[in-house]
């Protein structure tokens, strides 16, 4: 038989290089499943179709959170997730603003005076945290806890979510 014998240099050379690649590539798989973003915008999704006052707390296992008025997204050492709302009444909450408190259980009336007050906040909400396809000026966020809540308060019937 005439083949290269497995003594010639280039053949034990080309093995290492081959060993080498495979052993990069799978150093470089992540080593946790991606964190879970549908089960997240599913507890939006059934607040918001609840009656209000409704509300849910889902447990966040992600290191990063970015809700916006489409959707959820989470980032871990997994990789990432998205994963859009069905129901277009979501206002992410600014854990410091007026409408955090309400997201949290609160009636709208103790942090606002009146219902108008409450819609001009909400719309403000919405406005600022709403994102274009492709690019968001929406911060990620380390939270651990995810607060929904389905808020009526005169012509406002909005469904806040706080990442808390």
């Amino acid at each position: 038989m005439i083949d290269a014998p497995l003594d010639v240099w280039y053949a034990w050379l080309g093995l290492a290089v081959a060993g080498a690649v495979t052993l990069g590539v799978v150093s470089g798989l992540p080593t946790a499943p991606p964190p879970d973003a549908v089960s997240a915008a599913a507890t939006v999704d059934t607040v918001a179709a609840a009656d209000p006052p409704a509300t849910a707390r889902y447990r966040i296992a992600a290191d990063r959170v970015r809700v916006t008025t489409r959707g959820v997204s989470l980032r871990s050492g997994g990789g990432s997730a998205f994963a859009a709302f069905g129901t277009d009444s979501v206002v992410p909450v600014d854990p410091g603003g007026p409408l955090a408190g309400v997201a949290l259980g609160d009636h709208p009336d103790a942090a606002f005076e009146e219902p108008g007050a409450f819609a001009v906040a909400v719309a403000t909400a919405r406005a600022e945290r709403t994102s274009t396809r492709g690019e968001s000026a929406v911060d990620w966020t380390a939270g651990r806890t995810l607060h929904v809540r389905h808020v009526s308060w005169g012509e406002t019937d909005v469904t806040l979510v706080l990442v808390a």
